[in-house]
């Protein structure tokens, strides 16, 4: 049987109580189970998994990860969300969090970037609609205004996985 899902995602972080904090105050996650000093397993709202992100704690020595300049790894999860009035609302959380570093629109897409308390890259997109993406959509990258895509799709169209 060939893959058809995500379950999950765990990361090794410095501080667990402040990488919580950053997923549970700005992307809404909430704590599921926790071992204390050493892990913890946060959902998302409405999720069916037992977790979607775990977060392991190395302690404050831990260096920096090094991904994607001197080593391999991995460049960041992809978060979605429902609408583009959610997506609005995650970069004003996202700024005031100073995690906010860059946006996109993939056209079949529209993406903020960000990075968590220990610098680690993360996606949060929203998935156009089929039924609304543009005949050609190649595989280019442009830069989003997010403001003009909500005037154009509506802040609460649901997104291509929900609706």
């Amino acid at each position: 049987m060939p893959i058809h899902g995500r379950n999950h995602a765990v990361l090794w972080v410095r501080d667990l109580e402040v990488s919580a904090r950053f997923y549970r105050d700005v992307l809404g996650l909430r704590v599921r189970a926790e071992i204390p000093g050493r892990a913890m397993f946060l959902t998302s709202p409405g999720s069916a998994n037992d977790h979607d992100l775990g977060l392991f704690a190395l302690g404050p020595g831990a260096g920096d990860t090094e991904a994607g300049t001197r080593t391999v790894g991995l460049y960041h999860l992809a978060w979605e969300v429902d609408t583009l009035g959610e997506l609005a609302r995650l970069r004003t959380a996202l700024s005031e969090a100073g995690a906010l570093v860059g946006f996109s629109d993939h056209t079949v897409s529209k993406s903020l970037y960000a990075k968590d308390p220990d610098g680690l890259e993360l996606e949060v997109a929203w998935m156009v609609p089929e039924a609304l993406v543009p005949g050609e959509t190649g595989a280019g990258v442009a830069p989003l205004d997010l403001d003009a895509e909500i005037a154009r799709y509506g802040p609460a169209t649901l997104s291509r996985s929900v609706g």
